[in-house]
This record gives C-alpha cells, sequence and structure tokens, in this order.
C-alpha cells in the first residue's frame, strides 16, 4: 500500500487490503472497529506497518487516532476487528503484555515518576523489562544502559535532577527515553512535539530519526504538518473513524478527501 494512496475505504475495501496486507508486516491491524455506546470511535480501520518504517499518523480532532492507538497498545479493547504484532496475535493481552512482546508508546503529557531523580526514571522501566524478559542484565549493566538512554536524549548532564527541573523540551526527551527503555521494537509517539518552539521541534525529530536509524520502528502522531512531512515516509489518514488515505506523504496530502479534511 506504500505509495498508493486508497481514499474513502469501505468495508469492502478493507477486507480486500487486508488479503494483500503481507504476513511479516511487524504490525498488522485487520477491520478494526471500537464503539462507545452507540458513536462509532473507529470503523474497519485496515493498517500494517513494517520493520523498520517511519509512518506518520494524521487526522483532525476527533479522527479516532488516539483511539486507534489504545486499541493497538492495550489500553482499550477493541469490539471488532483483531491487531498482531510480530506475528503474535494481540487481542486480550493487557497493555504490559503488550510492552513485553515490544510494542512501546510515549504520551502527549508526560507521566515522569515525580519524585524520582531522571535516571530512576529510566531504571523503573528498564528493570520491569529486563524483569518481564528474563534478561540476564547485572546492577552495573542496568546503571550503564539507564546512562546510554540519557545521554542518548542529551540529558546525561541532569541525570540526578528531579523532572520538575526540566524544561518543557527536555521533558518529552525524558518521556521518549522511559519509552525506549522498554528496548520496544515499535514506538508510538504520540503527539510529542506539542507546544514546542521550532528549534525544540527539529531536536525531537533528529532524534527521533537516529531512533529509527538504530532499528526501532516508529509510528509518529503530530498536528505540526511540517514535521510530519519531514518524518514520515508514509502517511495515514483517519476522518471521523475511517482511514481516508494510506501512501506516500506528497500524494496523500493532494488527495482531494484530504484537503477537504483539513481545509472544509
Amino acid at each position: 500500500m506504500t505509495g498508493t494512496v486508497n481514499s474513502a475505504m469501505t468495508g469492502t475495501t478493507n477486507g480486500a487490503a487486508n488479503a494483500a496486507m503481507p504476513s511479516t508486516a511487524l504490525l498488522q491491524v485487520d477491520n478494526l472497529g471500537k464503539r462507545f455506546g452507540g458513536f462509532v470511535a473507529l470503523e474497519n480501520i485496515a493498517l500494517s506497518v513494517t520493520a523498520g518504517e517511519r509512518l506518520g499518523l494524521i487526522g483532525p480532532n476527533g479522527s479516532g487516532k488516539s483511539t486507534l492507538v489504545n486499541c493497538i497498545c492495550g489500553t482499550l479493547r477493541n469490539e471488532q476487528g483483531a491487531v498482531r504484532f510480530n506475528g503474535q496475535q494481540l487481542d486480550g493481552l493487557a497493555a504490559h503484555q503488550r510492552t513485553r512482546l515490544g510494542l512501546a508508546r510515549s504520551f502527549q503529557l508526560p507521566r515522569p515518576f515525580g519524585s524520582m531523580s531522571l535516571i530512576d526514571n529510566i531504571r523503573v522501566p528498564l528493570l520491569y523489562t529486563v524483569a518481564s524478559r528474563g534478561a540476564g542484565r547485572n546492577a552495573h549493566d542496568i546503571d550503564t544502559r539507564c546512562a546510554d538512554l540519557l545521554h542518548e536524549v542529551g540529558l546525561e548532564a541532569k541525570a540526578r535532577k528531579l523532572p520538575r527541573d526540566l524544561t518543557q523540551v527536555e521533558m518529552r526527551k525524558l518521556e521518549l527515553a522511559r519509552a525506549m527503555a522498554a528496548e520496544p521494537k515499535l514506538l508510538i509517539a504520540d503527539e510529542s512535539m506539542a507546544g514546542l518552539t521550532h528549534s525544540e521541534v527539529e531536536e525531537i525529530l533528529t532524534l527521533l530519526v537516529r531512533l529509527n536509524e538504530q532499528g526501532v520502528t516508529i509510528i509518529l502522531i503530530e498536528h505540526i504538518m511540517r514535521a510530519v512531512m519531514s518524518f514520515s515516509r508514509r502517511l495515514v489518514v483517519l476522518v471521523s473513524g475511517r482511514k481516508i488515505a494510506d501512501g506516500a506523504p506528497d500524494d496523500v496530502m493532494r488527495d482531494p478527501e484530504v484537503e477537504r479534511a483539513y481545509l472544509g
């Protein structure tokens, strides 16, 4: 589907797309649907993400982006369809179980442990990852990895500081480092640049590209279109709970239905 725009997908079209999706996809979402009472939040969403991709997920407020991510990560349960990650069915697994498999996310509103230093904020998810996967790291290895993660995001000099001592962009970097402590195969970055200045946006973009080059598949959810277009090699658009386009970013942004969704 990369490089092609698929607009106004119906259930029938989605079904055909599902059949064509490669079984080697790192993440595969088939005909996913979610309701809140009588409100249809997601309808027949089909999505395939291969290892190493840089995928942008966009849509107006209320389009279903957060609901889709919550269904993928296990915060919400979908009533329809299925989610597979690295070949394993995720339906019925709790969020922490999905994290163990290598699926991580960062949040738009960072959620650090306020009373812990930055290095301890990294240590907690890293210890969980080590324990849950039965990895044989000793205390020195854990400390080294914590320091490496803080260095990766440029916060090594503030390792002993508390989150309240950070600037807004530093808080976003800490949030990404905490997500990376889970050693994910796929990272979903949810509006990691909201409210940042132009130069701060560039800092986060540089960090995300570097993580991708290190082998982490990334789905970026963002309203800053210049950032999305710079980062993404493929773009998916949701509107009113439906996927209306999926393809090369320039092609997607020229799609008439996408133009209507953003420009009216």
